[in-house]
């Protein structure tokens, strides 16, 4: 299968969640013949008028109504408990045939998923976008389906930063350093930059500031690299110029991404590294924001993070042609364009990438559009990920207030622990 590298046209910029199924051990056949598919999904809506439910529901009534000897049981479970709730399916054998969440590669050491190329057809895998879908690839072979994506980028309050004499967004560290320097001066009731390292997002503001240094959770083997000299320094240069100065909130290891964006929204941040649901909130608050690429230690970054939630299909059913006819339904262009729109989300399709770029809606997407190619990702591919990533959100973010190389070097620690008894 031969696939596209991401490239988007000049016209549209060529060239940033976050975003995390019941039923199941299959639900067999019914007295009349059909075949139900239990679906399970996260919810990426914050009140009943836009819950997920609404759009997975739409889908399931247009897709029985072309394959009715297909029925689709949806369920939507909200961020905090899907995981939680999926594990309890699978530990009672209640496994789900289709499941839409964060993360895949714990159910492919249990040997419990479909491969991708199991449960597509050849046009919707070769609709998916390149750097997505190698990133569901685990050994080589693709489970994970990307649903939709994300990437991160340098908001910042235009405002905040023009009263403070600060003329153009931050390239470097120094540079960030300086402008928060100067918002404090200025406005000393505003937090400068919204450092956001408590559990909710520890793993992903730590990601973005380390490749800034050219470090990383991982070298080039594959191998844990948490303790690296590079992400020591990184960690040490934020406690010294950003959180020691006061520059960002007391507690950064405290503070959830939930209240760096409602601050940011609120007009009480300059700047902050965020992905694109921020920019709604920014409107909504009335906040004149400016989007940048992530400030780097010697200059601005030609890549950022990139976050994708995923699609993935169970074998306990033998549902495997149904859930195909579904999941083929369920990536057209209609529906996945509905999503994203509904929802400000990135594209994981080709055609759908297409369109969004070229129909003229979306101009706030477009510095986002511009550095998803180069994304960076999770290590989504190792098995051992899920609970590593766990690890770093519990303590990681304390590398800001205690002794860096100690932190990382306990992480460090707990990953080879972890990756080992996989």
């Amino acid at each position: 299968m031969k696939k596209r590298m991401l490239v988007l046209s000049a016209a549209c910029a060529a060239g940033a969640l976050v975003l995390t199924a019941c039923g199941g051990g299959g639900a067999g056949e019914s007295a009349d013949g059909s075949v139900t598919l239990k679906l399970v999904a996260a919810d990426y809506g914050d009140k009943a008028s836009n819950s997920s439910t609404v759009y997975w529901e739409d889908v399931a009534k247009r897709f029985e109504a072309a394959n009715p000897d297909i029925r689709v049981d949806v369920q939507v479970v909200n961020w905090n408990d899907i995981d939680t709730q999926v594990k309890t399916m699978i530990q009672s054998g209640n496994v789900p045939d289709v499941l839409q969440t964060g993360g895949y590669a714990d159910k492919v050491a249990d040997d419990l998923l479909h491969t991708a190329e199991e449960v597509l057809s050849p046009a919707t895998l070769d609709n998916l976008v390149d750097t997505f879908a190698k990133a569901g690839e685990v050994d080589g072979v693709q489970y994970g389906i990307p649903f939709v994506s994300s990437a991160r980028a340098l908001f910042y309050n235009k405002k905040l930063l023009a009263d403070a004499g600060v003329t153009e967004p931050p390239k470097s560290w120094a540079d960030l350093k300086a402008a928060a320097e100067a918002v404090k001066k200025k406005h000393p009731d505003v937090i400068p930059y919204a450092l956001p390292l408590g559990p909710e997002e520890a793993q992903g503001e730590t990601l973005i500031w380390e490749l800034g240094n050219g470090g990383g959770y991982t070298g080039g083997d594959g191998k844990y690299t948490l303790d690296s000299e590079a992400n020591v320094e990184t960690f040490q240069w934020l406690r010294a110029n950003l959180v020691e100065p006061g520059l960002t909130y007391s507690n950064p290891a405290a503070t959830d991404r939930r209240t760096a964006f409602a601050d940011f929204a609120a007009g009480k941040a300059g700047m902050l590294n965020g992905h694109p649901s921020l920019i709604q909130m920014s409107k909504d608050g009335g906040v004149d924001y400016g989007v940048a690429p992530i400030p780097g230690k010697d200059g601005a970054l030609d890549s950022t993070l990139g976050v994708a939630d995923w699609v993935m299909a169970f074998k306990d059913s033998g549902h495997q042609e149904e859930i195909k006819k579904f999941l083929d339904f369920a990536y057209s262009k209609e529906n996945t364009l509905k999503f994203d729109e509904m929802y400000n989300l990135m594209p994981v399709t080709e055609d759908t990438l297409t369109e969004m770029t070229s129909n003229g809606k979306h101009k706030d997407l477009e510095p986002f559009f511009e550095l998803l190619p180069k994304a960076s990702f999770y290590p989504l591919g190792d098995t051992s990920w899920d609970a590593v990533s766990a690890e770093i959100k519990k303590s990681g973010g304390t590398a800001v207030g205690e002794d860096p190389a100690k932190v990382l070097g306990d992480l460090q620690k707990k990953a080879e622990q972890i990756a080992a008894n996989q």
